[in-house]
């Protein structure tokens, strides 16, 4: 039979294969024609296929290149102007009409674009390969992350705990101190956020493993503090290093994943917070208890403990971060070749965002390096500051759980280990809902609808917290501030008013759920509607520094004083989630209204394109068809 080769001189490049349909007869008596007609009844089995029209932007040849591990037998696409090891080429025709770009067939519509590009799509890699590929991700670099994330969360939240083991009597810190211990964590954190930054200028191997050995080692150093100053100075440095990791990392995740993943791996990455903060009270019990009547006080002991396994994970991290899907190296070479290729696309439209210089080198598109005008841009853009008080906003209501779940758990008569038992389920709530909004956020394209909906339900949430304190105000007189820890001991749990108490713990479910679930769709948000790396990290930047501004005004909003129903603070946080739902709703307005935009500016400029195919003289494809296409090619905004 007559094989379609595109490395043949004599095929022209612009030609669809031909398909045969009689294969020839085999020899009975030729082994060697036997195996030739095996091979060619193969290849004839794998023409049989449903050819899509390809026109000339993609030439057909046999597979089996260099990787060969995966790729299937038989005919691959692969797209001009690749390295030989997608297609043997020798034609300089060909060559010359690489430069030409894609050329559109008389009578192809929009429905024939989207078949090129699903048949582009599927020229290297196969859905199975890509899907392995994400899930080997997931697996690996994703929870990876969310452990150094976990450990970076127990390191600078373990102060409460030491606090209540002895440290505020050992150091002889007052109240007022003690806040400041808080605060100065906070301060240097929102002044480093610019440090985002640096996961483009330092090869992320490097660079992540130096932040995560910086805060373990200056967490353990804690052990050793004798006064509120080196204490305080402690805590300004801790803010410093886990600014340089944490608001990063899902610009760190982009590199590897597409717009429409970066949702659901936040959350994972996100989730390991509330994952965290539903066992660490009762790790810090657990090295309490062991640390009583021992050489070291049990506060001293618990910054040790806690703070060592960074250091253990730092060295492991050197060997296990990879700098790119393209040196990841628990991926083998053939999916290390997928994990690159499946982001393409994207890095085409990143590029299309550029102009080229006269040597045509796509201007600020570096392995590593930072476009300073891209990041000017971004910080002059309105859209950036929306998400960064969406973000703001949550972090003020996120201050009022550590403070209230606990207090509100002791007025319903429970032990303190039992109060730090029921303290769980609401961050375990919060887990299982950022992990299953996070994914049908991805598969359904949206990011306004969940955080909309969540803002709402978390409003709602802390509104009735609110009103029940005001109820039950109204009706008892609410203990000193110095009776709240006697209450805790009682058995007497009030039974007038319990099912006031039970309806403020279930309201704390919803509210928890919400503002965790808010947050991971905030950072997906601000990340898929940047256009390139350097706008990426810049907004990932001015999202933290205004954001991290959020916990600064919400530990002020609960005073001992005013617990223990805190309506006031209550109050403050509906409000504020209040503003995240207008917020998204207005943002999602704007984008719908910058998308149609671009859609029909892209539809004149196709429509001002015309003329004639050169070769067939016949009218090349409608503008309205080329507008549709080149409307999907078009970067749009993720609503």
């Amino acid at each position: 039979m007559a094989a379609v080769d595109a490395s043949s001189p004599s095929s022209s490049s612009s030609a669809a294969p031909r398909r045969v349909n009689t294969p020839p007869s085999p020899s009975s008596n030729n082994g060697a024609g036997s195996d030739n007609f095996d091979r060619d009844l193969e290849l004839e089995l794998e023409l049989e296929r449903p050819e899509p029209d390809v026109g000339d932007d993609v030439e057909w040849g046999r597979g089996g290149g260099s990787s060969g591990q995966g790729r299937g037998r038989g005919i691959r696409l692969a797209p001009l102007g690749r390295k030989q090891e997608y297609g043997n080429r020798h034609d300089d025709e060909e060559d010359e009409e690489d430069e030409e770009g894609k050329r559109f067939l008389p009578g192809r519509g929009a429905g024939d674009a989207q078949a090129e590009d699903a048949v582009q799509d599927y020229e290297l890699y196969t859905p199975d390969e890509e899907a392995a590929v994400v899930k080997r991700l997931d697996r690996r670099l994703v929870l990876f992350m969310g452990l150094l994330y976990m450990l970076s969360f127990l390191d600078r939240s373990n102060i409460g705990n030491a606090k209540i083991a002895g440290m505020s009597r050992d150091l002889s810190l007052s109240s007022e101190q003690y806040e400041w211990l808080l605060t100065a964590f906070y301060i240097t954190y929102i002044l480093f956020e610019w440090a985002t930054l640096l996961y483009r200028l330092v090869p992320p191997h490097i660079y992540i493993p130096l932040c995560v050995f910086s805060w373990g080692f200056i967490a353990s150093l804690q052990s050793l503090s004798t006064s509120f100053g080196s204490l305080l100075a402690l805590r300004a440095l801790l803010g410093i290093s886990e600014a340089a990791f944490g608001p990063g990392v899902p610009f760190y995740l982009s590199f590897f994943f597409r717009r429409d993943e970066l949702a659901f791996r936040t959350g994972l990455f996100i989730s390991a917070a509330p994952l965290s903060t539903s066992f660490a009270s009762t790790l810090a019990w657990l090295i309490t208890k062991l640390g009583e009547g021992g050489p070291w006080a049990p506060w001293r002991l618990l910054f040790l403990i806690e703070g060592f396994p960074s250091l253990f994970v730092a060295v492991w991290a050197w060997s296990f971060v990879p700098d790119g899907p393209g040196e990841a190296r628990w991926l083998n070479a053939r999916e290390r070749e997928v994990a690159v290729l499946r982001l393409r696309k994207e890095r085409e439209q990143e590029a299309e965002m550029r102009e080229k210089d006269e040597e045509g080198v796509w201007k600020g598109d570096k392995k590593r390096g930072v476009d300073f005008k891209e990041v000017l841009q971004t910080l002059m853009d309105p859209k950036c500051y929306l998400t960064a008080f969406m973000f703001f906003s949550c972090n003020v209501a996120f201050s009022s759980v550590p403070v209230f779940l606990p207090t509100i758990i002791k007025e319903m008569g429970y032990t303190s280990l039992t109060s730090q038992a029921l303290s769980a389920p609401p961050y375990l709530l919060s887990f299982l809902t950022v992990l299953a909004t996070a994914a049908l956020s991805d598969r359904y394209r949206t990011r306004s609808v969940p955080l909309i909906m969540h803002a709402l339900i978390a409003c709602f949430s802390f509104t009735l917290i609110c009103l029940l304190g005001v109820l039950h105000s109204s009706q008892h007189q609410p203990p000193a501030a110095t009776d709240i820890l006697d209450a805790a001991t009682t058995d007497d749990p009030h039974p007038t008013i319990t099912w006031t108490h039970f309806l403020r713990y279930l309201a704390l479910y919803p509210a928890t759920a919400g503002f965790f679930t808010a947050v991971t769709l905030i950072i997906a948000w601000t990340l898929n509607n940047q256009e390139t790396a350097s706008r990426k990290g810049a907004g990932m930047a001015v999202l933290n520094v205004v954001g991290q501004c959020g916990p600064l005004l919400g530990t002020r909003l609960f005073p001992e004083e005013e617990g223990p129903y805190y309506i006031r603070g209550m109050g403050t946080c509906a409000g504020f989630m209040l503003c995240v739902a207008v917020l998204a709703a207005l943002l999602r307005w704007v984008l719908a209204r910058e998308n149609r935009k671009r859609k029909e500016k892209t539809m004149r400029e196709a429509g001002m394109e015309g003329g004639e195919d050169d070769e067939l003289g016949v009218p090349l494809v409608s503008s309205h068809d080329e507008g549709v296409r080149r409307g999907e090619e078009e970067f749009l905004f993720m609503l």
